[in-house]
């Protein structure tokens, strides 16, 4: 893959993140990544995430806590957006 499709897929990311939370910055986009993978992870190989959840308990608290902030994030930029 070459720089282009990464500069792309990134300008993807950044809308996405935008249009999720009504807000973006690296930090929010690492968090979505995070979230985004490990969503899909746990639906195509909850085996997987569940070995790696008893692995690693502490990283299941982080990813918990990345995964409510981020709804909470997304409830208020809905929310937002109804306002008129």
């Amino acid at each position: 893959m070459d720089e282009t499709f990464f500069r792309q897929f990134e300008a993807l990311i950044d809308k996405y993140t935008e249009l999720l939370l009504g807000q973006t910055n690296e930090e929010l986009k690492e968090k979505v990544k995070a979230w985004v993978l490990y969503s899909h992870v746990a639906k195509s190989m909850p085996a997987l995430v569940k070995h790696w959840n008893e692995l690693y308990p502490e990283a299941k608290e982080q990813m918990k806590q990345l995964i409510a902030e981020i709804k909470k994030l997304n409830d208020e930029a809905r929310a937002n957006a109804k306002k008129p």
